[in-house]
């Protein structure tokens, strides 16, 4: 049976979660990172040398970054609809993928420490505004795209880019910050929801 490691008040950890959901795949989870069993631990680093989460072992198959396990389980559980093997297809929902991760994971980072994390380390006011002016502007960026899909980030199906975008738009709107008004993504946060397992991992999971 595959099995889950990190905690699940990860974003990133999350994501398996919610593609394990989409997908209907048995798991075993454990806890591992802050406020759990270290991720410095021997048994740990033998999985992720980096020490990070989440990881997975299925059947002996041992596989860390959050987006590269997406790509793995729909891969291996039959999630042909939420990743096409089309290249083009494909080639859209990767390029929100990785705009997530490498844009929009960047700008908030600040803020999302300051403003709901409460670190000590981050509480510089000059930096706090230019996280929030430069979220908010990768967020415009969001709401043009679902502006012109008029559902989902990748088209008119939900698919694999959903999960974490989806999970990005969750921390947006469960940050306290002033934001604009993003009428599409605010419709595409209501229509998230209507997924049982954005309902389970995103929108009622910790931030």
């Amino acid at each position: 049976m595959l099995k889950i490691y990190g905690r699940d008040n990860s974003i990133n950890v999350r994501k398996v979660l919610w593609a394990c959901a989409e997908l209907g795949i048995e798991y075993l989870h454990e806890d591992w990172g802050i406020g759990f069993r270290s991720t410095r631990e021997p048994v740990f680093l033998g999985m992720n040398p980096n020490a990070m989460v989440p990881v997975i072992d299925d059947d002996g198959f041992v596989l860390w970054e959050s987006n590269s396990i997406l790509r793995y389980l729909v891969g291996q559980y039959g999630g042909g609809a939420l990743y096409p093997a089309a290249p083009r297809e494909r080639a859209r929902i990767d390029q929100w993928i990785d705009w997530q991760a490498s844009d929009l994971n960047r700008s908030w980072s600040y803020a999302f420490m300051a403003l709901v994390r409460k670190s000590p380390a981050h509480g510089d006011a000059q930096q706090l505004a230019a996280s929030i002016e430069n979220w908010s502007g990768f967020m415009r960026v969001l709401e043009q795209q679902l502006q012109q899909t008029g559902a989902y980030v990748a088209g008119d199906a939900f698919s694999l880019a959903d999960i974490p975008v989806g999970l990005s738009v969750n921390r947006w709107f469960g940050t306290p910050l002033a934001r604009p008004d993003l009428p599409a993504l605010a419709a595409y946060y209501e229509l998230l929801t209507g997924r049982p397992g954005f309902r389970a991992f995103g929108r009622n999971g910790m931030a």
